[in-house]
């Protein structure tokens, strides 16, 4: 009489616990079922047709920010590490720089942002009808990749758009003018004040005074 009830409650213990594993197994299959979309999501947003830079900042070498006729030339080392380089006469020759890995991080975080400028409003650019600032810009950014001595794009920054919150861009040679976030510029021109705050007491070998006037190449 006893062998039965004892019988019934460890197969009932058993559809308990086969229960909990295929609980468990569901759960986990929807979990990888959501990393995966999360994955695939991730990699249809890695996208860059709306983005200011066209590729991401971790392909590039070297960026150059001009402003106000002095270019701050930005530089990785071997270890891929930033530092800021200046611009320097070709009569210098070669000469070698150590990256601060304080001052790269600072580097780093401020590029890091850029990459992630995105293109907002879009329109033809004709400076006849409205330059927005570009004719003469006070500011121009290129950007490198690695290894290359040519840029893959330069950027000129215009006026602050009447929102207050937006900045015209032109890409040099593109037919159409873009809007970024005004702060992408804000956060290049503190990257520069920055670097530039050691260089003013002689802690750095560079300093502003040592680049020349900025051109468009």
């Amino acid at each position: 009489m006893t062998t039965a009830p004892r019988r019934t409650r460890v197969v009932a213990i058993w559809i308990v616990l086969l229960a909990l594993v295929g609980v468990i197994v569901a759960i986990q299959m929807k979990d990888r079922a959501a990393l995966h979309e999360e994955e695939r999501v991730a990699r249809a947003g890695m996208s860059r047709d709306r983005m200011m830079i066209a590729v991401p900042v971790e392909q590039l070498g070297v960026i150059e920010i001009a402003h106000a006729g002095v270019v701050h030339r930005f530089e990785r080392d071997a270890a891929g590490l930033w530092f800021y380089h200046g611009v320097h006469a070709k009569t210098q020759g070669t000469h070698g720089h150590q990256a601060d890995p304080a001052v790269a991080a600072r580097i780093d975080k401020a590029f890091a942002g850029l990459g992630r400028a995105r293109m907002e409003r879009e329109f033809p650019f004709d400076p006849k009808a409205q330059d927005y600032g570009l004719t003469m810009p006070q500011t121009l950014l290129l950007v490198y990749p690695l290894g290359q001595t040519q840029p893959l794009a330069q950027f000129a920054f215009g006026d602050l758009a009447p929102d207050g919150y937006s900045r015209y861009v032109l890409r040099l040679g593109a037919a159409n003018v873009f809007t970024v976030a005004n702060y992408q510029l804000d956060n290049l021109l503190d990257l520069v004040k920055a670097v530039n705050l050691p260089a003013t007491s002689g802690a750095s070998g560079t300093t502003a005074g040592d680049a020349p006037e900025a051109q468009v190449r």
